[in-house]
């Protein structure tokens, strides 16, 4: 019986509020009156009584309205809202945004960060994890600032608990490390507590279950001291989760079910569901799953409740593996589908720098979902969900560079629905801080305005549809999309979950026909190979690369030979994904012939497929604009790429090129429409941090003029571009890169309306690459596809090591 995901609780604080001084308005009577009641509601809190805590704090709300104490209603607010986020974080949410205005009015510097930083932990309890991020990044400074060293701590300690959510654990533990002594000086012992429990949750999720477990030890004496049964019940539930992992379920189930009742009594609504969920786990384990899914059943409308997204995601996940154990595999596969929507919706509102990580620790539902697919003989909706992550991955790039489009209809459409969701977002903000029926009805209503709003523009625009839709595409029309005599290959890593076998599964696509082929893998041994061939075919001195290449080519293109042979491919278009990105497949060596795969067959690549229809190229392709070298004068020189450029142009009669000082940007927006292929021979930067070394941020190309952001792609007029060449621009490529911003930089081009774009994996010797140059645009001249063409040029210098003639990379449509 395969494992369920089991669920770890971060455990946050929010600050207590604290007792107000009176003002001259009150009476001696009601400033007595006014500190018992605080008094009281602060021990109720900190004793784990949200229920009690929540009316005494009502009380002191209306004295302080009465007597017109703005500190004192404020804090009432705050208190209010910290016992509503245990259970109900969404009403959390309500009053410590009426709280907020008020300490801003008053120039309650600490109190504006203390509510800011507990309207951050709201919203991690309801999973919008960047949202928490954002909040709690704007109260560390101030806290820092009037020196509340308490809160500070509290803070600190909450920001480890978003990166440990997003699958970033060692981040979260920098964090934890800086927040425990400054809870141990400033004598707050639940923020030790607290603290201590939470880096007992680290250590658990980097596999050192012995040391989560000493920590949890160290934190649970604590909590009960000082009374927090909230505190007392996640952290019951984590040692739960510790001893499942040691193979002590008996021990587990002890733990949970201290803490399950524990939960229930302090209103404690998420950690409720949580510990219902691993109790599932362990019921599933042990051959019950009846049990199990009755757990799931009882946690799944508790999460609901409560709103936390992330926790619901992982529930219909565990709902769907139950299913699949018990051989009811459409239920299975409607929970799972579930599952990964909320998933992506999740990972759509982190920033760029969190979403890898984030998809990495949390792609289980998608892996079991599509082996449960292919195992159910449904190939296509099986890469209907590969797509649509696929896809995903380049819009979420497009959208957090806030990339244009090319059409300006569609543009304005899109301008409408950011205003449409800015005024919605708004209405929800005066909902939160004050409800009513007419109110949440405008919500109600302008929401489906906003959806359909979406539905109009991905029907209208079929080139910018990515960037609303969640739903996966029908892959028959996909299909249809796809040239004739090209077959499309896109392997995929279904690895890292006990749910399903390691495997890579290869979808063949062509305009009539989907088969997929799974064979098992090694994934430690294969993200080496292909980190390994990097290295090597990047170093021109040695050929170890082709003993490497071959292994590739036995995991990559051995098992779909036929499926190629079969469909008489003239064509092969790869759409890789990760650290494949990074490979040249033309590369790949088969063992039997001692053939590289371009010998074969000309290879592009794709970034995803698309609704969206490509016309047939511009058969016109003896023209292009090139521009090169803008600064030859400085450490940016491109010598070998002007001497490319001045090759080139001539080659092609009607061409023109701009050099040096001439390479401007304003004069590539005039010329670019005139031509069908534009070439730049010029710097570009496509490193998140920047390349200081070339004085450019990222995400740009070098003009003589001013840089060109590739977000603005699209209002360079491309609708009739064959071929864009970026001929001597290079991405980074580190450990952990997914080579995301490669494939975006072709996805941009290709939806500001370039049909293909040519870019550099590396940047290849000069010599060499004014020789495959001139040798492809030759080719073109002769009539043949840009496939081919480039085919024949690499060919030209296939006897040299692929160092120099691979790097460059046909993505976009190869005819």
């Amino acid at each position: 019986m395969s494992s369920l995901l089991v669920l770890g609780i971060s455990l946050s604080n929010v600050a207590v509020p604290p007792i107000v001084q009176p003002t001259q308005a009150q009476t001696q009577t009601q400033q007595q009156e006014l500190e018992r009641l605080q008094k009281q509601a602060r021990q109720q809190t900190q004793q784990g009584n949200p229920q009690q805590a929540i009316a005494t704090y009502q009380k002191v709300l209306s004295v302080a309205r009465a007597v017109k104490n703005q500190e004192a209603e404020a804090i009432a607010l705050l208190g209010i809202g910290l016992n509503y986020n245990i259970g109900q974080p969404q009403k959390a949410l309500n009053y410590y945004n009426q709280a907020l205005p008020i300490f801003k009015r008053i120039s309650d510097r600490s109190g504006v960060a203390i509510t800011l930083s507990n309207i951050g932990e709201a919203y991690r309890v309801l999973g919008q994890l960047q949202k928490a991020l954002d909040y709690y990044s704007q109260a560390l400074p101030i806290l820092r600032e009037v020196s509340n060293r308490l809160d500070e701590a509290t803070a600190l300690n909450n920001i480890g608990s978003v990166y440990q959510a997003i699958g970033q654990p060692q981040t979260a533990l920098a964090y934890y490390n800086q927040a425990l002594p400054i809870s141990k000086e400033v004598g707050d012992r639940s923020g030790v507590a607290t603290t201590l429990s939470n880096i007992g949750l680290v250590y658990r999720a980097i596999g050192q279950p012995q040391k989560a477990l000493d920590y949890y030890n160290r934190s649970l004496p604590i909590l009960r001291e000082i009374g927090d049964r909230y505190g007392v019940a996640i952290t019951l539930s984590n040692i739960g989760v510790v001893y499942r992992a040691i193979g002590q379920p008996q021990q587990a189930l002890n733990y949970y079910n201290q803490a399950l009742p524990l939960a229930k009594e302090v209103g404690a609504r998420s950690v409720e569901a949580k510990t219902l969920n691993n109790i599932s786990e362990l019921y599933n384990a042990t051959r019950q799953p009846q049990q199990a899914l009755n757990y799931l059943k009882q946690a799944l409308p508790i999460i609901r409740e409560v709103g936390d997204r992330y926790t619901e995601a992982t529930t219909l996940s565990n709902i769907g593996v139950v299913y699949r154990d018990t051989k009811q595999p459409s239920e299975a596969i409607k929970n799972l589908e579930k599952s990964v929507q909320i998933t992506l919706q999740i990972r759509g509102g982190l920033e760029r720098t969190n979403r890898q990580q984030f998809l990495a620790s949390n792609q289980i539902s998608g892996i079991v979902l599509v082996n449960l697919l292919i195992a159910q003989k449904q190939p296509e909706r099986a890469y209907q969900w590969v797509n649509l992550t696929t896809s995903a991955d380049l819009a979420d790039y497009s959208r957090l560079i806030d990339a244009k489009v090319t059409n300006p209809q569609a543009q304005q459409a899109i301008g409408k629905w950011n205003q449409s969701n800015r005024q919605l977002e708004s209405l929800r903000l005066q909902l939160q801080q004050k409800f009513s029926p007419q109110l949440s009805s405008q919500v109600n209503t302008l929401q489906a305005q906003v959806n359909q709003q979406a539905e109009t523009i991905s029907r209208r625009f079929p080139e910018v549809a990515e960037l609303f839709e969640t739903k996966p595409e029908d892959v028959a029309m996909l299909r249809a999309n796809i040239p004739a005599e090209t077959v499309v290959i896109q392997p995929v890593l279904l690895t890292g979950t006990t749910n399903v076998p390691n495997t890579i599964a290869i979808f063949v696509l062509t305009k009539d026909k989907l088969t997929v082929t799974q064979q098992k893998i090694d994934p430690k041994v294969f993200d080496e190979l292909v980190t390994q061939y990097r290295q090597e075919i990047t170093d021109g001195r040695f050929n170890k690369y082709r003993a490497t290449s071959s292994k590739l080519y036995d995991i990559l293109i051995r098992p779909i030979e036929r499926q190629i042979v079969a469909n008489q491919a003239k064509q092969l278009s790869i759409i890789a994904t990760g650290k494949l990105r990074y490979i040249p497949f033309e590369t790949l060596i088969d063992s039997k012939t001692g053939k590289y795969l371009i010998q074969k067959y000309p290879v592009n690549n794709l970034t995803r497929l698309s609704s969206r229809t490509l016309p047939q190229s511009n058969q016109n392709k003896e023209t292009l604009l090139a521009l090169g070298n803008p600064f030859p004068n400085d450490g940016r020189s491109l010598q070998g790429a002007e001497d490319e450029v001045k090759s080139i142009a001539p080659l092609l009669p009607g061409s023109e090129a701009f050099l040096g000082a001439k390479a401007k940007l304003d004069t590539f927006k005039i010329q670019a429409p005139r031509f069908p292929i534009l070439h730049l021979a010029t710097h570009g930067c496509f490193r998140p941090g920047g390349c200081p070394d070339l004085k450019l941020p990222a995400n740009t190309i070098l003009f003589r003029d001013r840089n060109l952001n590739i977000a603005d792609a699209a209002l360079l007029g491309l609708k009739n571009t064959d071929l864009v060449v970026l001929s001597a621009c290079q991405t980074a490529v580190q450990a952990n890169s997914s080579g995301e911003e490669f494939a975006g930089i072709a996805y941009l081009f290709e939806r500001a309306g370039a049909k293909s774009v040519i870019a550099s994996l590396w940047l290849a010797k000069d010599e060499e690459t004014k020789q495959l140059m001139i040798e492809f645009y030759q080719n073109l001249k002769k009539g043949m596809t840009k496939g081919e063409a480039l085919r024949q040029a690499k060919l030209s210098l296939i006897d040299k090591h692929p160092l120099y003639w691979s790097p460059f990379i046909l993505i976009g449509d190869a005819r």
